[in-house]
């Protein structure tokens, strides 16, 4: 099994990765991608975020379905980080990034078989400190968990969200592999309150895609959410 876990800076990730590795030594852990860049400076950029993209998105062709893996972060991480970036300090990404980004996540995401997503909550027990990005950890948050449910992005991919403190993760995650041997389908953690940012997304698609019989193209629709034009495509 194939499995990737997500989430914003500072939410778990490592934590559950280690725990859950001693538990199943059988699986190959990929590290954080930032660990394969020749880079001393880990502050937030977007030249950064696209950098760790191409890792994330090549490592994963490296393996088949049979294979055990779990894999701390994946492309659509450093898609939402720069999304997220953009619109933190209001300079737009260029279009073709953008769209070779989205492509490279898109297709990446074809050879995960689960996706675990660590969201942000008031109870996860994880002290950040001021020096932790804050604004960008919480934005990032939210985006994740926006594109984690766009079928444009993800495909067929089963994703689910496992809050809480450590010990109710490490249960629930253990619950989720048994049940993903199983069966896929019926996996169901309950997932964490959604941003009130979202009804807002969803209302300027549905408001965009009326005139004309338009349909509004997959990273065009990402790029107007941070504030530059819509443009469409005939269906």
């Amino acid at each position: 099994m194939r499995i990737m876990v997500s989430g914003t800076h500072a939410s778990g990730k490592s934590t559950l990765i280690s725990d859950f590795a001693l538990r199943h030594p059988e699986f190959a852990v990929l590290p954080d991608p930032f660990e394969s860049l020749d880079e001393t400076d880990d502050s937030p950029s977007s030249g950064i975020f696209a950098a760790q993209l191409r890792v994330a998105a090549q490592r994963l062709a490296d393996y088949t379905a049979g294979d055990d893996i779990i894999s701390e972060r994946g492309p659509i991480d450093f898609l939402a980080y720069l999304l997220t970036t953009a619109e933190l300090t209001g300079v737009a990404l260029d279009d073709e990034v953008l769209e070779r980004a989205t492509r490279m996540t898109t297709a990446a995401m074809m050879h995960v078989d689960l996706l675990v997503v660590l969201p942000l909550t008031a109870h996860d027990g994880i002290y950040v400190g001021d020096d932790e990005y804050l604004e960008l950890r919480a934005a990032m948050d939210a985006v994740l968990r926006e594109l984690v449910e766009d079928s444009d992005v993800v495909g067929d991919l089963v994703a689910v969200e496992i809050a809480g403190d450590p010990d109710a993760r490490r249960a629930a995650r253990e619950e989720l592999v048994r049940g993903a041997v199983r069966d896929p389908l019926r996996l169901w953690v309950p997932r964490a309150p959604r941003p009130a940012r979202k009804a807002r997304r969803q209302e300027v698609r549905v408001r965009t895609r009326q005139p004309g019989g338009m349909a509004l193209s997959r990273c065009r629709c990402r790029r107007t959410r941070f504030g530059a034009r819509w443009n469409a495509h005939e269906r």
